[in-house]
């Protein structure tokens, strides 16, 4: 099943429809590092990560990894481990993953640059919890922590998340 992200900033998975955020740069074809956008096309779902301390695992058949207080994700354009989670400190640009807001208490990093990584094309493309107020977020798509969880439950290795573009 996919997790469809419609102009409108709503998603259908299955019989299930949510309201979601997008990146505050809109939907991108031609999407850069640091354009805000989130990428139009078809994304496999690669695994799951969680704040443990947070959230009891989630039922999934994705692979899961638990967040760590040193993860983070390189998003320095130049740097040999680009679109590649890292150990912090990092001595190149990387994103955090261990936030204090809830935003990444869960993390399913998208299949967008990864093979091969495409340096500059943008990085940390993930599906991740939605601020309560549904703001824009970086480049990303946020759900709902619930519509996630569900999403997580029938989420398999086929499952992809497919933006489609605006009209």
């Amino acid at each position: 099943m996919n997790l469809i992200v419609h102009p409108g900033n709503t998603g259908s998975w299955g019989i299930w429809h949510f309201r979601c955020a997008i990146g505050r740069g809109g939907r991108r074809r031609d999407k850069r590092e640091g354009d805000g956008a989130t990428p139009v096309g078809s994304w496999s779902m690669r695994r799951l990560l969680y704040r443990a301390d947070r959230l009891a695992m989630p039922q999934t058949v994705l692979p899961v990894s638990v967040i760590a207080a040193t993860d983070g994700w390189c998003d320095a354009l130049a740097d040999a481990r680009y679109n590649q989670p890292v150990q912090l400190p990092y001595p190149a640009s990387a994103e955090t993953l261990w936030r204090e807001d809830a935003v990444y208490d869960l993390i399913v990093p998208l299949g967008y640059s990864d093979v091969p990584v495409v340096p500059g094309v943008g990085s940390a493309i993930f599906l991740h919890v939605a601020r309560p107020d549904f703001t824009p977020t970086e480049g990303c798509v946020a759900l709902a922590l619930g519509d996630l969880l569900t999403v997580l439950r029938e989420a398999d290795s086929e499952s992809q998340v497919i933006v489609e573009p605006s009209p």
